[in-house]
């Protein structure tokens, strides 16, 4: 996309756009085209986004000033550039005997900013991180001395890194990729920099908005969860039905490395905890071969959690796949050779993301990489079992054909549900449940990991945490419940989301029977709550009612401890 385009997506109504945020934009160099690069890129994935550029290197003046303009937009995400280019002046102007800490110099006077900012309001702060410019003065032995610049811009990329970690409520976007990515006369603009002090160019700065905006809409739960593959000329070169096992194309030799690096690529996938699927118009024993028994396979059968192979068109397929995985078509991939499957997927399901693959195997991996369709805010030891934890549910559906009553196939689960507050294990899990969960979330509201830590550790709130356990594995933590303490009699449920793989299990009324329990055994009367409708959590609009509260309007409910009925289910509270 160009950067004109962008630019007049500045001017276009927004009325319309249900997601709205705010962005403030600080820079020690011009950064007014980035600012409406972002604000473009914004409107192009439906979201109506108000941008505070700060003026000419003014991070230290926003920042240090209580009453600049910066604190009073108060926004939702604030974005740092800081760049090489500025950063090389200052290191030429360090005395010698300093060269070698400038990175750790440069490192705390960042997170003195990251401080500043926390101390004023809430946000989630992204940093930009630092293109490698090298000024060649030390040639390659660059990388032997900590005099060069090339060193100390290198550690400084590394400390960034690892500040992040520890500081959770930081995202870095990472534009040392980017100019890698695109290569250096592409990225940079000498002239453009030099007249106007921009060090990005116009025709870079789409790409960069691009990742910033992905960033932000992952951290607001947007992300993809499931990968959705062909097999045919796919996974594999060449078709297993016709050619036979031992002539389809995939090992170490000619273009079957290019499908067994791609296999790879996912089984990555899947560890870092996307689910991976397969709809192939095939035999299903046929298709599953590979699988089984060539050698060469790097993706096997325990890697899918959905193995999907018919002659029924591939959009009924998805359908049902997405029905069984219980998750939005919106965070669904589907990955086919084939451009006629791909338009009549994306014809018929207008929400999944389709890539259009390129006819030469070789380049799928670097488009798909290009792409960056992975994006996310967190990631937990949690997501490693998420293909276990999908074919556990297969079983329960299979289990389930074989009773006439939902009620004996419920206890026959065997279910057991742990409660606790909110410790420090957890806190990286819990923010992770709370970007991704959109279908039941009673508030939607995001937190990071750093923000949970804050609510744990305030006596303002009463934090919980569910896990569940039946007789085929363990779910893990499936929902979160974050109380507020209105006074010394009323509670309000500020945060209530579950995951949906555990939908009518009767896990929604043991969560709802132990919030009044826990309120009755610290002396609070009602329990008051909230339903704010999104264009996704329709399915929970009456569960207060259901619930047994009562409405009392505007979205709004309440729960009277000593008139609260338990509900009867099948699940056994175990030790706390």
């Amino acid at each position: 996309m160009k950067f004109s385009q962008l630019e007049k997506n500045c001017g276009k109504p927004t009325d319309g756009f249900s997601d709205q945020c705010t962005l403030a934009l600080l820079g020690n160099c011009a950064t007014q085209h980035m600012a409406v690069a972002i604000k473009g890129y914004a409107y192009e994935e439906g979201i109506a986004m108000q941008v505070f550029d700060a003026d000419y290197n003014q991070i230290d003046a926003q920042t240090m000033d209580d009453n600049s303009e910066l604190y009073a937009f108060s926004p939702d995400f604030t974005l740092f550039y800081i760049s090489s280019e500025k950063l090389y002046e200052d290191f030429c102007a360090t005395p010698d005997q300093d060269r070698k800490n400038f990175a750790e110099a440069k490192i705390a006077q960042i997170l003195g900013y990251w401080k500043l900012v926390r101390k004023h309001y809430r946000t989630h702060i992204l940093q930009l991180s630092f293109i490698e410019a090298d000024d060649r003065v030390f040639g390659n032995f660059g990388s032997k001395t900590q005099d060069s610049f090339i060193y100390q811009i290198r550690k400084l990329n590394l400390l960034l890194m690892e500040q992040s970690q520890i500081c959770n409520d930081v995202f870095v976007i990472d534009l040392a990729y980017l100019r890698s990515a695109m290569g250096d006369r592409e990225f940079r603009d000498e002239k453009l920099y030099y007249i106007a002090k921009m060090p990005i160019s116009v025709h870079a700065l789409p790409e960069v908005a691009r990742q910033v905006v992905t960033v932000i809409k992952s951290i607001r739960g947007k992300i993809k969860k499931c990968v959705i593959v062909d097999l045919d000329n796919t996974l594999w070169g060449g078709v297993i039905g016709d050619d036979g096992l031992e002539n389809i194309q995939i090992g170490e030799l000619g273009l079957g490395h290019a499908f067994s690096e791609f296999q790879m690529w996912l089984r990555e996938l899947r560890k870092r905890g996307i689910i991976l699927a397969v709809c192939s118009k095939n035999e299903e024993s046929t298709a599953k071969e590979p699988f089984l028994k060539h050698p060469e396979m790097i993706l096997r059968l325990e890697d899918i959690s959905m193995f999907v192979a018919n002659w029924e068109d591939k959009a009924s397929n998805i359908k049902m796949i997405q029905s069984t995985l219980n998750i939005g078509m919106d965070s669904i991939i589907f990955l086919d050779d084939n451009p006629f499957e791909r338009n009549l997927v994306k014809g018929m399901i207008p929400d999944i993301t389709v890539p259009d693959l390129p006819e030469d195997p070789s380049l799928y991996l670097r488009h798909l990489k290009s792409m960056n369709l992975f994006e996310t805010a967190s990631y937990s030891d949690a997501d490693k079992a998420r293909t276990r934890q999908y074919q556990e549910e297969i079983g329960r559906e299979e289990l389930q054909k074989q009773f006439t009553s939902f009620e004996a196939y419920l206890e026959s689960l065997e279910m057991k549900a742990e409660v606790k507050p909110f410790d420090k294990f957890h806190f990286s899990r819990i923010a992770q449940l709370t970007q991704r969960s959109n279908q039941f979330n009673l508030r939607t509201i995001r937190y990071t990991e750093e923000e949970i830590r804050r609510i744990a550790e305030d006596d303002a709130h009463i934090t919980m945490y569910f896990t569940l356990r039946d007789r085929f594995g363990d779910y893990g933590l499936i929902s979160v419940v974050i109380l507020d303490k209105l006074d010394d009699k009323k509670l309000f449920i500020s945060e209530w989301l579950m995951s949906c793989r555990v939908l009518k299990r009767g896990m929604e009324e043991f969560i709802v029977d132990n919030i009044m329990r826990i309120a009755g055994e610290q002396g609070y009367m009602t329990v008051k709550s909230e339903y704010i409708r999104t264009p996704k959590n329709n399915m929970v609009s009456d569960i207060y009612k259901r619930m047994g509260f009562e409405e009392t309007g505007d979205g709004l409910y309440e729960g009277h401890v000593e008139r609260y009925i338990p509900h009867k289910t099948y699940i056994v509270r175990g030790p706390n």
